[in-house]
């Protein structure tokens, strides 16, 4: 086993070290998500949580962590009657983002079920993980089906594993641990409440910070057994204050006042549900605990908001968490109560995880030459981004970005077909999960099973397998695999005109708001998107194809307007992304969405007639297409629809991409794509 990095040697990152420490004094809090740019050292911090666990006792030979004190009378290793108990080292399990259902939940062996009637089970990840930690690396990438199981087992405290009427429940109580960059993309808003808290982390701007990071961490691939025993020390005087302050746990008065405070400060930023207040009341308790009080402090309930509530208020999708601590420090002074009298001979709060607490660092050793650099636990200050430059060739005429109008509720475009990307919410796809369409043979381990086709297949056969009792005679080749259809995530390729044409403030605004609300849609529906603009002469990449629907909103938000209309050059640049990106995820179908008024005015002697032929190389390779017609005014010249033309797509004016007008737009987009095809 790999010697792992220890807490106590972790530099910085108090408030991410706080909100572990606190799961570990008090699992009901409800686990961490960890948010933070890449190269921030989050996996190593809760990958180091798991050696500081205390042990776990368990009944010797069951594979779910059954408690022996108080077994799970449905355990499928069970009945555990007068069970032997032995001890553990607490697990922490890791689900790759890209794990099967029968990986992550168990499987069952539907052969021996229907042939036999045994129950085999194999557990998976869910039942590993039982009484320990189930950590997410790249939370945010988790296929929705692997969600719906999280969210099932994280509300019942157990996981159940049906197939075709033959079930398996076993418990399945974690701790649930998520890292995640927002670059890539935000996490779907119901696993995100299933956090208790959240923290945001950065690297340090400090050099001395830095400096000291990187020094342990080169000692450590050096000799990390070495390393690890010069913080063996603290790691248990660690360990032991988890234990003191788990016992203490029970001991600890929530008073009316610090409930009053928890309720006007999940009311004043309202937040949704009751379980911001729960968790709140779960964080404060467990923070007098770590700090060795009985009684709840108004710091308490301070430190739990700022941990439990960021990622809970209301707010935009694209609006990252945060809370606005002046707004919290005059809720908790309305509503403040009398404090706890604390004992004079009682030490202050501590603030290091070595010396007592997590807030500063204290109690890290000195490594190499110098003292360690202490954190006073504040996020740095970076300086304010410049603004992007203008594009090459954009002239004179640019003018300065303008605000976008409202978003709004927008009409679904799809993709014509049937497609086998990645699970979304857009287009219709084979998938895992969905309506059952039909069966066939399974290619490798029997998934879904499709009973009806299953006994068809096997019924003509049981005569000459000589069957004789009641029961089926199932052999391997008459076992047949459902197929399934459900919807799939596509890449929505957005082509912004941005010149002159469209500078009128109204009319920009308005395009901005509607592929803000293009946008919003393809978040909803678990899209990749990426973002070209054309203005001037050129057509620049503003945003590669990424998952970070939010990156594309800020890049739209800054989008400067003037020049000449360079349509050409946008719909040669979708061209080359488009051809990269079939190479590297052939099945993740797209779906270009050009916004402009037709108008072609810059890219060579014939402007239009360059515009076409570009537009005829995507017709030629089927991607879908949609052209948003944002030309206003009483006399149109209907540019954008010659445009929708030659794409082989549909156009669509801005009031008719609205949810609520024409209410056949998806039918038509599909019906006229397929006449065109046919003819």
């Amino acid at each position: 086993m790999s010697t792992r990095y220890p807490f106590t040697a972790v530099v910085g990152m108090d408030d991410l070290r706080l909100a572990l420490l606190l799961n570990a004094v008090s699992p009901a809090v409800g686990g961490v998500l960890v948010r933070g740019e890449k190269g921030t050292a989050k996996s190593t911090a809760v990958r180091a949580l798991a050696d500081l666990l205390p042990v776990v006792p368990v009944v010797a030979g069951c594979r779910f962590s059954c408690d022996p004190s108080s077994p799970d009378a449905g355990c499928p290793d069970g009945p555990h009657a007068a069970a032997h108990g032995t001890e553990r080292s607490a697990r922490m399990v890791e689900l790759p983002v890209g794990a099967s259902e029968d990986r992550l939940v168990g499987a069952l062996d539907i052969e021996k079920a229907l042939a036999e009637g045994v129950k085999a089970f194999e557990p998976g990840l869910l039942a590993a993980a039982h009484r320990g930690i189930l950590y997410v690396d790249e939370v945010n990438l988790l296929s929705d089906h692997l969600i719906d199981h999280l969210l099932d087992a994280a509300a019942m405290g157990a996981s159940h594993v049906e197939r075709e009427g033959v079930s398996v429940r076993h418990a399945a109580r974690f701790l649930l641990v998520g890292t995640m960059n927002p670059e890539e993309g935000e996490l779907r808003p119901q696993l995100l409440d299933r956090f208790g808290l959240t923290v945001e982390v950065a690297a340090s701007r400090v050099p001395e910070q830095r400096v000291e990071v990187v020094r342990r961490r080169l000692a450590f691939e050096d000799d990390p057994a070495a390393f690890a025993a010069r913080w063996a020390g603290e790691e248990a005087d660690l360990r032991e204050r988890i234990i003191a302050a788990r016992d203490l746990l029970p001991k600890v008065v929530l008073g009316d006042a610090a409930l009053l405070q928890i309720a006007a400060t999940c009311a004043a930023f309202e937040v949704d549900g009751m379980r911001a207040d729960i968790v709140m009341a779960r964080a404060a308790t467990a923070l007098a605990a770590w700090a060795g009080r009985t009684e709840v402090t108004s710091e308490d309930v301070r430190q739990a908001a700022l941990l439990a509530l960021p990622h809970r208020r209301r707010r935009n999708p694209f609006d990252a968490p945060g809370l606005d601590e002046d707004k919290l420090d005059e809720t908790l002074e309305q509503f403040k109560g009398e404090e706890p009298q604390t004992d004079p001979d009682e030490d202050p709060e501590p603030d290091g995880p070595g010396d007592g607490g997590p807030g500063g660092g204290g109690g890290i050793p000195p490594q190499g030459d110098g003292p360690a650099p202490e954190s006073d636990g504040a996020p740095e200050e970076t300086p304010a981004e410049a603004p992007s430059p203008a594009p090459q060739g954009s002239g004179a005429g640019e003018r300065a970005a303008v605000q976008a109008a409202e978003p709004f509720r927008t009409k679904m475009l799809s993709v014509p077909g049937l497609g086998e990307g990645a699970a979304g919410r857009r287009s219709r796809a084979r998938t895992e999960h969905g309506r059952t369409t039909g069966a066939t043979r399974p290619r490798g381990a029997l998934t879904k099973l499709h009973l009806a086709a299953t006994v068809q297949a096997a019924a003509p056969h049981q005569r000459a397998r000589g069957r004789t009792g009641p029961g089926l005679v199932v052999r391997r080749d008459d076992l047949r695999q459902a197929t399934r259809e459900g919807r799939e995530g596509n890449l929505v390729l957005f082509a912004v005109d941005a010149s002159g044409s469209m500078a009128a403030r109204q009319r920009m605004s308005a395009v901005k708001g509607a592929v803000l609300s293009l946008l919003l849609d393809a978040y909803q529906r678990r899209d990749k998107v990426g973002l070209i603009t054309f203005r001037g002469r050129t057509a620049d990449l503003a945003l590669p194809p990424t998952s970070s629907v939010d990156a594309a909103a800020a890049r739209l938000e800054k989008l400067p307007t003037g020049g000449r209309t360079p349509l050409s050059a946008g719909l040669l640049k979708a061209h080359d992304v488009l051809r990269i990106e079939r190479l590297r995820d052939p099945s993740r179908r797209p779906l270009l969405v050009v916004v402009t008024d037709g108008r072609a005015t810059g890219g060579g002697a014939d402007p239009v007639a360059l515009a076409a032929r570009a537009a005829r190389l995507h017709a030629a390779e089927g991607t879908a297409s949609v052209v948003v017609d944002c030309e206003t005014g009483h006399v149109r010249l209907g540019l954008a629809g010659s445009l929708a033309r030659e794409l082989g797509g549909t156009a669509v004016t801005l009031d008719e991409l609205r949810a609520d007008s024409i209410a056949g737009l998806v039918r038509d987009v599909q019906a006229e794509q397929t006449t065109r095809r046919a003819a």
